[in-house]
């Protein structure tokens, strides 16, 4: 069975209203009326279930784009890359619009068309000119034919995965197995849609120049077929993901950098320490070469870094999944400063749980916040904001919420939420490249109970 995406889309270079108010620096607006007065998120439901959610700002673009609840965690080991797969497909053409003709009439609206697969999610995306709103209603069929080219080696975030999460459906890679590409057939690719592409799990998101009434109708008029029905009611349940501490080395030395990544198991997406952790993640902070400040910088880590030419860069991050989640820290560094970084990335860690301040969570909190405020810049991302969002929690969480939520964070539930994550906790490691320097798995086990005094 033949299955069609439909999908409208529209560009955006412009700025959200949030930020063109800060930005013109309103002495008579403040930053907590500006998040309040900041566009609404519009939600409808369709008759099969499907969801239109939009958030009109009155911009002269917009983007509008599909969100699907799919990715590589839905996969098994036969099928794993068929979600990936399919994504490039839409690029390909369908029987209507060959590969040129798509290309020249995507080109010829000055739009501009893209997707993306993760392990929880699939998005196919338009960003466009308001006026081209609802002109192009393209289709991107199953039966089309595409090469896939063979990916070459794995990042090490994807190891990470593997390693943390192995032998469950959330290890594998977004890409899949070279030898999978190889092997999927249309009928893979077809199961797979009829298995998971059904209207409940399916949000149409539109943010910038847009109706909400116009693009309900449209859904209606081009997603209403879409089946909520499963086959014999088997509705596909997420396995439980267990987490495992462990490592995993891919050992090169003809790389210049080693790149390595140490997490625990962090918080799902939907748990409430969820905000204390990315606080606490900010704290942390960011450091690049590139960056300026030097031994002035704020975060403790990346001063460190500076002093003793620790790493070339190095990131905090948490990873959130509907049910669990990693929290980690990702640095590439020279091969004779493996040991010593790892050490003092611990180390931050246990600072988490003992000594920090309500100086650090202040300054945590506000990185936190110009975060989330500068990612929505343009309707893009914005777009995606919303399309995330309601997968994940059925509405759209807005700006003056998270704001509420960060502000309810003190130092003492950095520590106390920090302790129930990391203290004495098993981490996960994946390095690639001269990793000789990296010391015993069991030895950086301890320093997760050790460094805290």
């Amino acid at each position: 069975m033949t299955y069609l995406i439909k999908l409208f889309f529209l560009p955006s270079l412009s700025l959200q209203p949030i930020l063109l108010s800060l930005r013109r620096g309103q002495s008579s607006v403040s930053y907590a009326q500006s998040l309040a007065g900041a566009p609404e998120t519009r939600l409808t439901a369709l008759d099969n279930g499907l969801r239109v959610a939009s958030e009109e700002t009155g911009h002269a673009t917009c983007t509008v784009g599909l969100w699907i609840s799919a990715g590589s965690r839905y996969e098994n080991e036969k099928n794993n890359g068929a979600g990936f797969f399919l994504e490039h497909m839409a690029f390909k053409g369908t029987k209507k619009y060959p590969q040129t003709a798509l290309e020249q009439q995507v080109e010829s609206m000055g739009a501009h068309l893209n997707a993306y697969t993760s392990r929880e999610h699939t998005a196919y995306y338009m960003k466009t000119l308001k006026k081209s709103f609802g002109k192009l209603r393209d289709r991107f069929s199953s039966d089309s034919s595409c090469t896939f080219d063979q990916q070459r080696g794995e990042v090490c975030l994807d190891l990470l995965h593997a390693t943390a999460f192995q032998g469950t459906p959330l290890g594998q890679s977004v890409l899949g197995p070279s030898k999978n590409a190889r092997s999927l057939t249309r009928e893979n690719l077809v199961d797979y849609i009829n298995s998971h592409y059904k209207a409940p799990r399916m949000v149409l998101a539109a943010a910038g120049g847009v109706n909400h009434e116009e693009l309900v109708g449209l859904a209606k008029s081009n997603f209403s077929g879409i089946s909520f029905e499963y086959e014999g009611d088997a509705v596909p349940v997420l396995s439980p993901c267990r987490f495992t501490g462990s490592d995993i080395r891919m050992r090169d030395d003809g790389f210049p950098l080693a790149h390595i990544a140490i997490a625990v198991e962090g918080a799902s997406v939907t748990s409430p320490d969820i905000v204390p952790l990315m606080v606490a993640n900010c704290i942390i902070g960011s450091y690049d070469l590139t960056y300026g400040g030097g031994k002035h910088l704020s975060s403790r880590l990346a001063r460190l870094a500076v002093e003793a030419n620790l790493c070339h860069s190095f990131q905090a991050f948490h990873s959130s999944y509907s049910d669990t989640g990693l929290m980690g820290i990702y640095f590439v560094t020279d091969k004779n400063s493996i040991e010593d970084m790892m050490h003092w990335s611990q180390n931050a860690w246990m600072n988490l749980c003992t000594t920090v301040t309500e100086s650090d969570v202040t300054r945590g909190k506000n990185a936190l916040k110009a975060s989330l405020v500068g990612q929505l810049n343009g309707t893009t991302p914005i777009c995606d904001d919303i399309g995330r969002h309601i997968l994940n929690y059925g509405r759209r969480i807005p700006l003056a919420e998270w704001d509420a939520r960060i502000d309810a964070v003190t130092a003492n539930v950095v520590r106390d939420v920090c302790t129930k994550y990391i203290y004495d906790k098993c981490p996960a490691v994946a390095a690639v490249g001269p990793v000789e320097q990296l010391p015993d798995y069991n030895r950086m086990r301890s320093a997760m109970y050790w460094l805290r005094f």
